[in-house]
């Protein structure tokens, strides 16, 4: 899939495992594949394991770097990956909140660095991941990153880096909202007089069961919603309130506007 070479994948928690499963799901030879982890993580059949840089052969040289470990723990971690800096390599990261400049700090001012931000359906291969490169980065090079991320969902690229901030407040944070959604359905059933229990079955099939016919028509969320809503019915009537002035759509623009805000405070 990486065409160009093998992948170093520096971290395997819950994002880097998923990514690997889906790399070789998708037909990357277990082979190519060298993990940095202290923690030992269980990898698929091939996949070699280290707990640092000086267990890398030194015969192995990957086309990728990926990075993913937690942000704070970003300065440490990827400081000794500095000498694999070269015009052959990338360095791939999925820490949110970690511009260009801070790996370029790090790494120096020749690294080509594609920095990711993906959100958590990528577990499921269902993520969407928007990706910005610096000028070190060819095309080949860009093409490798977006064949990795897209193992696991969409990808979408950005050409202006500090819109990065509002793709965090609203994809990278997006899933919480959902199931907050999911939430707020439930209870407000309970409050209808439903039980419990059948509340929170008929909340969480409801919203995942829109999420995928979202997903498999070729119709926008309007015209979904338009095929719903009966004039003078029951949707009609909730979509009163949710469409009203201080309704969902205030109420979800203040809080991306928050999450957005936060994630540049973040970025320093």
């Amino acid at each position: 899939m990486t065409k160009s070479g093998s992948i170093l994948l520096v971290g395997c928690g819950k994002m880097g495992s998923a990514l690997m499963a889906g790399w070789i799901e998708r037909g990357t030879a277990a082979d190519t594949i060298f993990v940095v982890d202290p923690a030992g993580p269980a990898v698929p059949d091939g996949v070699r394991v280290g707990a640092g840089l000086p267990d890398v052969p030194g015969d192995f040289r990957p086309a990728v770097i990926v990075l993913a470990v937690k942000p704070q723990m970003m300065d440490d971690v990827v400081t000794p990956y500095r000498p694999l800096v070269s015009p052959d390599t990338v360095f791939l990261s999925i820490a949110a909140g970690r511009n260009i400049r801070s790996f370029e700090n790090i790494l120096g001012t020749e690294a080509g660095i594609v920095r990711a931000m993906p959100n958590t359906p990528a577990a499921v291969g269902r993520g969407i991941t928007v990706l910005f490169s610096n000028t070190r980065v060819g095309p080949a090079q860009q093409q490798s990153c977006e064949a990795l991320m897209s193992a696991v969902g969409a990808v979408a690229w950005i050409q202006d880096e500090s819109l990065m901030d509002a793709v965090t407040g609203l994809s990278g944070s997006g899933p919480a909202y959902v199931f907050y959604l999911v939430e707020a359905m439930a209870q407000a059933g309970v409050e209808a007089g439903l039980p419990a229990d059948l509340a929170t079955q008929l909340a969480r099939e409801t919203v995942a069961g829109g999420g995928e016919l979202l997903a498999q028509s070729d119709d926008s969320a309007s015209t979904l919603r338009e095929n719903v809503t009966s004039p003078g019915g029951t949707t009609a009537a909730a979509l009163d309130i949710l469409m009203s002035d201080d309704g969902l759509t205030r109420l979800m623009t203040r809080a991306i506007a928050r999450a957005t805000e936060r994630s540049r405070e973040l970025a320093g």
